[in-house]
């Protein structure tokens, strides 16, 4: 590298640093900072999930900072959905405005036919598949996205209206492993969308305003107008903090019977990818018997996602026949013979 272009990111850097010095950006890092440390180490390459809004422009902000100090290495991606007709420019724009704080930002794009229904939720879907993708071509494990607080929120209210249970009302938040040791981690899950506001004025003086987040078509939107009601109405931060926490508490006790059901009564042949399951396996209770499917379905498919709930309980009741047909379930393959149940990858 050209001594000028060293100095040039010196100063750089130095000017990213600088603005850690005021005290609510300063907290907001350090607890960043704090929250890496439970998942990463000085090795750990880290992938970071950008957009063009203050919420992701904040996480890369202190994504860069948290790289500068480690001297870690850390890619930066956006996924461009191409569902707006300015998508593709705003991208872009988004990735040279970063490159001047030396931030370079790899545009990755949704390509193929668009849905015309369910198109936040398809979305979602293949902006993970995207950055998942990228992440393992270039060996990163670990994927920072930018909900917040308010996010959880959101998305406490939209699995309510979607009929979820107890695991999909408390879950939200909460770091995603999967089987391949592939992680999504929410460090700013504490902090509502003004303090990420206020350091992407800080430090950017820059950011775009998605219309999608105002247009009543979408649940989101909707949901958050709600929301905005019900803290009219007395529904603050103490009392959602304390609902979740109750129900994270009753979630983790059903957790105990889930791993113990696995444990004693599943067993999963590594060579060749078939989990045995006995007759005791399905003798548990509802909740604890279909999180314990859920758990054998995705480490013999690996697939991100387990298949719908409406489905796997139709499959428990087709297991519970005497004369228990072969069937096939979210990639795999299902056979009983006698009281036994075999599960193996579908060809």
């Amino acid at each position: 590298m050209k001594k000028k272009s060293l100095a040039a990111k010196k100063t750089i850097h130095s000017s990213l640093l600088y603005y850690l010095k005021n005290s609510r950006v300063k907290k907001i890092f350090v607890s960043f900072e704090n929250y890496l440390e439970k998942f990463t180490n000085k090795k750990t390459k880290i992938g970071v999930a950008i957009s063009g809004g203050p919420d992701s422009l904040a996480l890369a902000y202190l994504a860069k900072c948290h790289s500068i100090i480690k001297k870690k290495k850390t890619q930066f991606f956006l996924v461009d959905h191409g569902l707006r007709k300015n998508s593709s420019k705003e991208a872009i724009s988004v990735r040279l405005f970063l490159r001047k704080f030396d931030i370079e930002c790899k545009i990755l794009k949704w390509k193929g036919k668009k849905p015309s229904s369910n198109i936040q939720s398809i979305a979602r879907n293949q902006r993970y598949s995207l950055l998942k993708k990228e992440c393992i071509k270039n060996n990163i494990k670990h994927l920072l996205i930018a909900h917040h607080f308010d996010d959880l929120y959101e998305n406490f209210f939209i699995r309510i209206l979607r009929g979820s249970g107890l695991k999909g009302l408390s879950s939200f938040g909460e770091p995603i492993k999967d089987e391949n040791n592939f992680f999504i981690l929410r460090p700013l899950i504490k902090y509502n969308k003004d303090d990420l506001i206020f350091v992407t004025r800080n430090v950017f003086n820059f950011y775009i305003d998605d219309p999608s987040n105002e247009n009543s078509i979408f649940l989101r939107s909707r949901v958050r107008k709600l929301i905005a009601n019900l803290k009219n109405e007395g529904l603050d931060d103490k009392k959602f903090n304390t609902t979740i926490k109750n129900l994270k508490s009753a979630n983790n006790g059903i957790n105990f019977y889930v791993k113990a059901n696995i444990e004693n009564n599943a067993k999963f042949l590594e060579e060749k990818k078939i989990y045995i399951l006995n007759k005791n396996f399905f003798q548990q209770s509802e909740e604890v018997l279909f999180r314990s499917l859920v758990i054998v379905l995705k480490k013999v498919s690996r697939r991100y996602y387990a298949p719908r709930g409406k489905s796997i309980m139709e499959s428990i009741s087709k297991i519970n026949l005497k004369k228990c047909q072969k069937f096939t379930l979210g990639g795999c393959f299902f056979e009983k013979i006698n009281e036994t149940v075999f599960i193996t990858k579908e060809n």
